[in-house]
């Protein structure tokens, strides 16, 4: 069914007039009749194109300070006649309604006024009222009209218009009319947005225009897209693209970083971190985090929160790995880093990322706010009878950090602003801590002089005293178990301090 379409009359009213004027002289020397509107019209005048103002052919003048100048039947009428009814031509020419076969019409800035900080005054004037009717009539007639909603689309429509000598098939408005109800639907929820205050009922929406899509899902069976803007979050510098998976490693990967101000790296496998450290240059950095479990750290994701500089890619280069993020790099790093050519290196923008979190489960979605708070010194509250030093807080902070941002239930050993071993996702906290020291060991850790972070109460006091015999000698927790006091007296019994801070940190 191709049924073809000659566009006779058009109707043209933009915010936006980047790289119209090739249509405007297309649609001219095809001898397409122009109706327009305020600026756009004086735009098409000054190109020398004639151009019948819609108050000519509405006979109302535009009003309200502009608010109504389209919103009228002879113009509604031209769009939304059906042409293969016969009730529909005959009303057309009785009233004088010219069929309009071609809107061209985009939508007043309303998200970009928001995100500049305007005043609310502004913001309600940028509410499309006639702009968005007009694409969601056009787009409803796609059979007999061809609508434009995005500047994004004028080359193609130039092309069509070239080739098909004015004319246009079904399937083409059809792609039209779906990339217009695409625009409309999202500056819908963006207005939404704006004036939900969640009451009396919270309601979900969500609307990203642009999207990727991925080599696969989480396996190859699987497809999938990702929908955001990556090159506004990373300038990539080398390597294929990102996967699945590597995207769920660096979302992770990036939530840890921002934790930390001083120079430091951390190692990710499977959104844990099998290494981080801290210390004064970002090569010293990465030398300590990699001892903390070079084993897992193989095709891990990397990211710095400093400069990586020529030498300290020296290092990084000698372990595969899948993706490397810094905020910046040296001409020399970026050289040595390019010589393997899949591994992937990127440049971290600065971005401002949601403050909130969301994900499909059930016949639903569940959305919640970011877990934005972590507790350092002055929030953890010594509960035992031996009090934490001064380098034992520090580390506990540090622990802290990581415990945030590793899988439940999880166990963190720190000493010196360094992971020494962490235990993750186990269904029992004394299977987490034994595994942590085992992998503390096995890396040649001693944890003699180190602090443990759990990310949950303590039931029973058996980890605090597994803990103590490994050498651990301050332990930080939540607190908040009808429990509490045994772990306390267990912790005053093996002579280690401890502290809770009143915040749970799971991460499921």
């Amino acid at each position: 069914m191709s049924h073809s379409v000659q566009i006779k009359n058009a109707l043209i009213s933009v915010y936006y007039k980047d790289n119209l004027e090739p249509i405007i002289h297309e649609l001219n020397r095809l001898g397409v009749k122009i109706y327009s509107t305020g600026g756009t019209e004086t735009f098409i005048r000054d190109l020398s194109v004639d151009v019948i103002a819609v108050e000519d052919l509405t006979s109302y003048p535009s009003i309200l300070g502009g608010r109504v100048k389209t919103l009228h039947p002879k113009v509604f009428g031209g769009i939304l006649a059906r042409r293969s009814f016969d009730s529909d031509e005959q009303q057309l020419a009785q009233y004088e309604i010219p069929e309009i076969d071609l809107v061209i019409v985009d939508l007043y800035p309303f998200e970009e006024t928001v995100n500049s900080g305007a005043s609310q005054e502004d913001i309600i004037e940028k509410i499309d009222i006639g702009g968005i009717s007009l694409i969601r009539a056009a787009a409803k007639n796609y059979k007999d009209v061809v609508i434009l909603a995005s500047k994004n689309d004028y080359s193609e429509l130039e092309e069509i218009l070239k080739a098909q000598q004015g004319a246009t098939t079904i399937d083409q408005r059809r792609r039209f009319a779906q990339k217009a109800f695409n625009i409309s639907s999202n500056y819908d929820t963006h207005i939404f947005q704006y004036f939900d205050q969640s009451e009396p009922m919270p309601v979900f929406k969500q609307s990203i225009q642009t999207s990727q899509v991925l080599r696969y899902g989480e396996n190859p069976h699987q497809k999938g897209t990702f929908y955001g803007n990556l090159d506004a979050m990373f300038t990539k510098l080398n390597g294929k693209e990102l996967s699945y998976n590597n995207l769920v490693d660096v979302d992770a990967a990036v939530a840890l970083i921002d934790e930390f101000t001083d120079p430091t790296i951390a190692i990710l496998k499977h959104t844990n971190a099998c290494g981080i450290a801290t210390r004064s240059f970002i090569k010293e950095a990465w030398i300590d985090a990699l001892a903390c479990d070079p084993v897992s750290a193989f095709g891990g994701v990397i990211i710095a929160n400093d400069e990586i500089d020529a030498a300290t890619a020296t290092e990084i280069d000698k372990i595969f790995y899948e993706v490397l993020i810094a905020p910046a790099f040296t001409d020399e790093a970026v050289q040595i880093l390019s010589a393997k050519k899949n591994r992937i290196v990127l440049i971290r923008n600065r971005v401002e990322l949601p403050l909130k979190q969301f994900k499909t489960l059930l016949n639903g979605v569940i959305e919640q706010d970011k877990d934005n708070t972590v507790e350092g010194p002055a929030k953890m509250n010594p509960v035992t009878d031996k009090k934490p030093t001064e380098p034992e807080l520090k580390d506990l902070y540090f622990a802290n950090k990581v415990v945030k941002h590793t899988k439940s239930n999880t166990i963190v050993f720190a000493k010196n602003n360094q992971l020494m071993a962490s235990g993750v996702g186990q269904t029992s906290r004394v299977d987490s801590l034994k595994q942590a020291i085992i992998k503390a060991k096995s890396f040649g850790f001693d944890l003699k002089g180190a602090v443990m972070a759990s990310d949950a109460f303590f039931p029973f006091p058996d980890c605090v005293e597994i803990a103590a015999d490994a050498g651990i000698t301050a332990v930080l927790q939540p607190g908040g178990s009808i429990k509490d006091q045994d772990s306390i007296n267990m912790c005053n019994q093996k002579g280690i301090a401890m502290v809770t801070t009143g915040v749970r940190h799971f991460k499921h």
